[in-house]
């Protein structure tokens, strides 16, 4: 639908799930994509070799987003093998669930660092580039746990509210150099993380989506095309909701 040719995106936890769905798409439009990932090289090596043809307009490159020293020369590489930039989208993100008054400080922490200053750190050094270019689409991928607060996800509920409160102040910062800033919210996605839960938990998730299923990837990703493309430039600092309704 969308004509990505010609264009560079960057994909963070693009090789797994909703991230994987995202640069399959952006590839299929024309696309060069750049998909990162933290540590699993299989999962990378399956995705890469799924692709067949259209590999050759995917890099791959392994980092920490939560590591500001990783993340500058993740950038530094990035100038020296590609001369155009126009699309980040933030889809890295962790879960260390527990409830708030068992929860050990560390993995508080560190989903806050990955989920929220991973996006901090990413989309400053993204927004240097678009700058000098005038043009730039962020889309961050959030989730309704930033409205529902669900249990036993304080940290990552508080991560994924400050997503979008800091794309809602972003968006205003750079509005004026033709860059937008928004974000999409999956609800139940039909990905690894609902493979791994019972069948009683998959059936009280079902009851409280109107539309009665869970949502693909592809549907999600759809939607983040849709952000990231010239046609949406009238869009910025807003929340797409993917989740059926929830």
């Amino acid at each position: 639908m969308f004509n990505f040719r010609d264009q560079t995106v960057v994909v963070t936890g693009g090789t797994r799930g909703i991230g994987r769905a995202i640069t399959r798409r952006f590839l299929d439009a024309g696309a060069t994509v750049v998909a990162t990932y933290t540590a699993n090289d299989a999962a990378k090596d399956e995705f890469q070799d799924s692709l067949g043809p259209a590999a050759r307009n995917l890099h791959l490159c392994k980092f920490d987003v939560a590591d500001y020293a990783q993340v500058e020369a993740f950038y530094k590489d990035f100038d020296a093998q590609h001369k155009n930039f126009s699309v980040l989208v933030n889809n890295s993100g962790i879960r260390k669930d527990a409830v708030l008054a068992m929860m050990r400080p560390e993995d508080w922490q560190k989903v806050l660092d990955v989920n929220l200053t991973g996006v901090f750190y990413m989309s400053k050094l993204a927004v240097h580039r678009f700058m000098a270019n005038r043009y730039g689409r962020i889309i961050t991928i959030t989730s309704p746990a930033s409205r529902f607060g669900f249990e036993g996800q304080a940290n990552y509920a508080a991560s994924k509210a400050g997503q979008i409160a800091m794309s809602r102040s972003l968006s205003k910062e750079v509005a004026s150099r033709g860059i937008t800033v928004n974000c999409v919210s999956p609800g139940f996605i039909d990905t690894e993380f609902l493979a791994g839960l019972s069948e009683k938990l998959r059936k009280e998730y079902l009851v409280s989506i109107p539309l009665k299923r869970f949502g693909t990837p592809d549907e999600v990703a759809a939607c983040v095309l849709f952000l990231s493309s010239r046609e949406a430039g009238y869009i910025t600092g807003s929340v797409l909701s993917v989740d059926g309704g929830l």
